[in-house]
């Protein structure tokens, strides 16, 4: 049975996308900021770099930006890019991926893979190691066009980052993936492309979202700013973000932004996105198991001691009293 399910998958998505979509290899770096990095680097494949931990920056086709700790990027093929680490360290997870015309060529590419085929040092190139068949000629957006009923609704950009609640998503399948390419399961190669399916669909997602949200920014009052601001504020406070950046995201001046987000919400925006890292760490305090220091980054503050100071502005205690008194009220409910 599930001999004949690969092929039939790979045969409905041929009939509705015309190629196939494939991880051809994945890799995983712990990255020192010491460590040497090619100056640039220039592929065949679509690239997904997800950020476990740490800090990097990335320049691709002359553009420069920072990926923290939950994000990831996805670049085109053939786009020129480089990144430098700048936390201490910096642990990555990559995936490769692209098209194929047919089943054909995805057999070829599993045969490949079991050999465990390397291209020779005088050909390689950067991006996979491995021998690839010749690729379709489709775009992420072709593709992913049979996953939205087929509107055109992607931006063509040298890449992408993944925002909001997909990012875990897309981390999440990410690491099933290497995963499954680590180990000889069974069905491993269905597995595998039913998690890559998933994946495409996932980005598939997150892409029209991103596409809906400019339009509601280009065409949208400023109520509707400050609500996509507060969401942003919401699924992104963990990476550090700061109030310009969520002023940024929709196209406002800070003063402005910081006028009409206190007129819809009632609060500033500081004193929002305070209170919503404040209370997600009161909600990791109640584990003793997590230190301080961790709950610290995991919220998205710089540091312990900047930490420390919000939460005792916010609570009148520091993490470690707010910490006790909690451990205190658990133990007088049990008294009773």
């Amino acid at each position: 049975m599930f001999n004949d399910l690969l092929p039939a998958i790979e045969n409905g998505i041929l009939d509705s996308s015309g190629s196939v979509p494939v991880v051809f290899e994945g890799i995983e770096h712990v990255l020192e900021k010491s460590t040497p990095v090619s100056e640039s680097s220039k592929h065949d494949t679509h690239e997904l770099l997800y950020l476990r931990s740490g800090e990097i920056e990335f320049r691709i086709e002359g553009k420069f930006f920072t990926l923290r700790k939950g994000d990831t990027v996805i670049i085109r093929p053939h786009m020129e890019h480089a990144l430098k680490v700048t936390s201490k360290q910096a642990d990555m997870l990559i995936l490769y991926f692209g098209f194929l015309p047919d089943a054909d060529a995805v057999a070829e590419m599993a045969s490949e893979n079991d050999k465990n085929t390397k291209m020779p040092d005088d050909v390689k190139k950067t991006g996979p190691s491995i021998r690839l068949p010749k690729l379709a000629q489709t775009s992420l957006e072709s593709f992913m066009q049979f996953a939205t009923e087929g509107e055109e609704s992607m931006s063509k950009d040298p890449f992408f980052t993944v925002s909001g609640n997909y990012k875990r998503d897309v981390a999440s399948v990410a690491e099933m993936i290497i995963d499954e390419k680590s180990d000889d399961r069974q069905s491993k190669d269905l597995m595998l492309q039913l998690l890559t399916v998933e994946l495409m669909i996932i980005l598939s997602r997150t892409m029209r979202s991103e596409w809906e949200e400019s339009l509601r920014v280009r065409n949208g009052k400023a109520k509707e700013l400050v609500l996509i601001a507060k969401n942003y504020m919401d699924s992104d406070y963990d990476r550090g973000i700061t109030v310009n950046d969520a002023a940024s995201y929709v196209f406002l001046s800070q003063g402005y932004f910081t006028r009409a987000f206190k007129d819809e919400i009632g609060v500033s925006p500081m004193n929002y996105l305070m209170n919503v890292r404040i209370n997600k760490a009161c909600d990791l305090l109640g584990n003793e198991d997590i230190k301080v220091s961790a709950i610290a980054t995991s919220v998205g503050f710089a540091s312990a001691q900047r930490f420390n100071v919000a939460f005792k502005k916010y609570k009148g205690v520091t993490p470690m009293e707010y910490r006790k008194s909690i451990k205190r009220t658990g133990r007088s409910r049990s008294k009773n």
